[in-house]
């Protein structure tokens, strides 16, 4: 027979595997530790974790584990829709996990020699998503601060398909100016190119409701808006997450997505976490009290180079420090504490690291840890 490689097809072949955090099973072979006893700050979610209304949900869902799930996800996508008030169930799709929707809509959209363009660096899965397809990328840089240049994506953008935009950005926890957003927005719009935007952090800012763009999908009928369940909702490991555009896009990946992809017990988890507000709000208190107290102690630390973030984590310069991102990493590993190396990113070099904000007593065991890394006695 052939080797297997051979038989192949170029796209697949040439794919090369994800660098992401949370890689905690890898870091407990590594140290010895147990999973359960790595402390994870390179995963930015829910340090409250998920709602406990959410988790009866799962247990009265056990006895549907006999059947197939609604293969369209109905009842969250209406659910969905009632949350947000002025879109229709039409208008959403639901995925394994928003990533599952990154893939997909990479697969409807891109024919044969067509481009994506996207921001250096920014989360990785958009290229990958696009390399699998077989067609190429085109990367726009981030300026010195690590902010998109409105100019600069519109000269960039023209001869491409696809746009994809995080905001706030991952890994630079950075928001895009409305203005710059609705420039960017408008230049697609006027080229007819489609927009994936991913708002899956935008929940941990406070003035949410103000600045996403959901509203603006009937302004905008290229734009798909990316959200999860992953993240501030913390349902992390059942893998739900759902998209926003006009009906004529979720029509098309409605029918190109894989049947049954969101199982049983994820669907009513995400509808019990949903309407679970109060927990929400504890979450959101805990992230505003604890962002300031790290923005504190973080900056006291020589060679610590990094500005207030707008997500729920922050992205350090650590070049000053003499250490590398991975230097650094594994002296924090040693003492049961999982920080994200960010040198993976496109746009990056090996001086950048990103830590998640959890909880007091945890972000505590984090700053004595880097205390012991950066100033051994």
């Amino acid at each position: 027979m052939k080797p297997i490689e051979s038989l192949v097809k170029d796209n697949v072949k040439n794919l090369k595997p994800c660098v992401h955090g949370a890689e905690v099973y890898g870091a407990a072979e590594e140290t010895g530790f147990k999973a359960e006893e790595i402390l994870d700050f390179s995963s930015s979610v829910n340090p409250l974790g998920p709602s406990q209304k959410a988790l009866d949900a799962i247990i009265n869902a056990f006895d549907r584990i006999e059947a197939y799930p609604d293969s369209n996800s109905n009842t969250l996508r209406q659910t969905l829709a009632d949350h947000f008030g002025n879109i229709n169930k039409e208008n959403i799709i639901v995925g394994n996990g928003s990533t599952e929707l990154m893939y997909l809509f990479a697969e409807t959209f891109l024919k044969k020699g067509e481009k994506a363009l996207m921001a250096a660096p920014t989360f990785s899965e958009y290229e990958r998503a696009v390399r699998k397809t077989g067609e190429s990328v085109k990367f726009v840089r981030l300026n010195n601060d690590f902010q998109i240049e409105a100019e600069t994506f519109r000269r960039d953008m023209t001869g491409c398909k696809l746009l994809f935009l995080c905001n706030p950005n991952n890994p630079t926890s950075k928001l895009i100016p409305e203005e710059v957003l609705t420039e960017i927005l408008d230049a697609a719009l006027s080229q007819d190119i489609l927009v994936f935007l991913d708002e899956d952090f935008l929940e941990f800012v406070e003035q949410e409701r103000n600045i996403t763009m959901i509203s603006k999908i009937y302004e905008y009928p290229n734009l798909f808006v990316l959200r999860s369940f992953t993240k501030i909702f913390g349902l992390t490991g059942l893998r739900c997450g759902y998209g926003i555009a006009n009906k004529e896009i979720v029509d098309l990946m409605l029918c190109a997505k894989i049947p049954w992809n969101v199982n049983c017990l994820a669907q009513p988890a995400a509808i019990a976490a949903l309407k679970d507000e109060q927990h929400l709000k504890l979450t959101h208190e805990l992230i505003n009290q604890e962002k300031a107290w790290l923005n504190k102690e973080l900056g006291q630390f020589r060679g610590f180079n990094f500005s207030a973030p707008d997500a729920n984590f922050f992205f350090i310069d650590i070049r000053d420090t003499n250490f590398t991102a991975n230097a650094i990493k594994h002296r924090m590993l040693k003492q049961g504490i999982l920080i994200r190396d960010c040198s993976s990113f496109v746009g990056l070099n090996e001086f950048y690291i990103r830590v998640a904000i959890k909880t007091h007593e945890e972000n505590l065991r984090l700053i004595n840890a880097f205390k012991k890394t950066l100033n051994p006695v």
